[in-house]
């Protein structure tokens, strides 16, 4: 049986700690962050015991391995700040602790993100014996599962992937971020990405964009951003000519974003204000709603798939393998809006595969090495069910 340590208790580790906490083959659970408070009451809120709770400096490496020697647990699910990621996968290493991700790392004085920094530890976890699985919530995660099943399935060779992400809930707020706003923010404003032909294309911010057709929703201006399984899944389907990743954004967030980008809210680096240093997208942050206080007034849904081109048996196909959650159910299980619990469940279920054996290797893995057929068996019975379209017209 396994022991399970998540760290980080706002949106999407209230819906993991829910999700390890129902699952036997997990005997042991513990709840960590900065702010004991907030893991005091998801752990309350679960009951029965069940989940214990610490505080912890994600930020300092002596500070969790303290925390990781008390509590001794075989794997740590990590959904705190992408900044973070080192650090945990440094205190993993020198406790013997397998470890599990959701977003790839991120620099704090730089909006920029790769799994270079990641992959960099593949040989010092595979010389410890240990699994880390890097991105395994949604997207990335479920995303590049959805890919590996349709390889392994549907396609001899995957010529064009479109990954596409679409949120047509509404919150109520004149603007709020679904995920801490200052990660969000530097995600949705750099500029853009997608790979053709061998190389990566830069774009400016939102440049290429175009309505697309959600299943259950509609049509909806949907743009080319970058995001971080590109970079894995053409690594590890070198058959890929084309991918990309589409996302949806309405016109009144595009507007709020240019605001905040034009008056300087949205910059990194310290200013000094009034004598004190501050970063101003830490300030906006703190001023903006808490994701996690979205929830109760949500509605609609969210529709996150994969379009894929290619080969099967020497003729072209195209395929749709796609999720729809709806937000306000996704509050009735777990007090918490769609978009975190479709990052928490799949981490919930990536820590479970490991936990039974069914995910394991020395090294450093993107979820897409892994076996898909055990994650998409569990991931409908866990919440998300998903459905596949073959030979549609995928748009793109």
């Amino acid at each position: 049986m396994c022991k399970a340590l998540i760290i980080g208790a706002g949106g999407v580790g209230t819906v993991v700690t829910q999700k390890i906490a129902a699952d036997p083959v997990f005997t042991d659970v513990m709840l960590a962050s900065r702010t004991k408070s907030k893991c005091d009451a998801v752990a309350a809120a679960i009951g029965g015991d069940r989940v214990k709770t610490a505080e912890v400096d994600a930020d300092n490496v002596a500070q969790l391995c303290e925390l990781f020697r008390a509590f001794k647990p075989d794997i740590v699910v990590n959904v705190a700040l992408p900044y973070q990621d080192l650090t945990i996968m440094d205190a993993c290493l020198e406790c013997g602790c397998n470890y599990l991700d959701t977003a790839n790392y991120e620099p704090r004085d730089e909006a920029h993100f790769e799994y270079s920094w990641q992959w960099a530890y593949q040989d010092r976890f595979k010389a410890a014996g240990l699994t880390a699985i890097l991105g395994c919530g949604f997207d990335p995660g479920v995303t590049a599962v959805f890919t590996a099943y349709a390889a392994k399935h549907h396609f001899d060779e995957i010529h064009y992937l479109d990954i596409v992400d679409c949120n047509a809930g509404n919150h109520g707020m004149a603007f709020a971020t679904n995920f801490n706003p200052e990660i969000n923010i530097r995600e949705v404003t750099q500029k853009g990405r997608y790979y053709e032909n061998g190389q990566w294309v830069v774009t400016e911010p939102h440049e290429i964009h175009r309505p697309l057709h959600y299943p259950g929703i509609g049509e909806r201006e949907s743009y080319v951003i970058y995001h971080e399984e590109l970079e894995s899944l053409v690594k590890n389907y070198p058959t890929i000519r084309r991918a990309r990743f589409w996302m949806t954004f309405g016109q009144e967030y595009l507007t709020h974003l240019r605001v905040i980008q034009n008056i300087g809210m949205a910059r990194i680096d310290p200013i000094i204000y009034n004598g004190v240093e501050i970063v101003p997208i830490q300030f906006l942050k703190a001023v903006l709603p808490d994701p996690k206080s979205l929830g109760a007034n949500y509605h609609g849904q969210t529709s996150i798939g994969c379009r894929i081109r290619g080969v099967k048996d020497g003729k072209e196909r195209t395929y749709y393998i796609y999720n729809n959650c709806d937000h306000e159910q996704a509050f009735r299980e777990t007090g918490t809006q769609a978009v975190s619990f479709t990052t928490g469940v799949p981490a919930a279920l990536g820590a479970s595969m490991w936990a039974k054996g069914l995910w394991r290797g020395a090294g450093v893995f993107n979820v897409e090495e892994f076996d898909p057929d055990p994650f998409l068996a569990e991931l409908g019975p866990q919440g998300l069910p998903w459905h596949e379209l073959f030979d549609v017209d995928i748009e793109v």
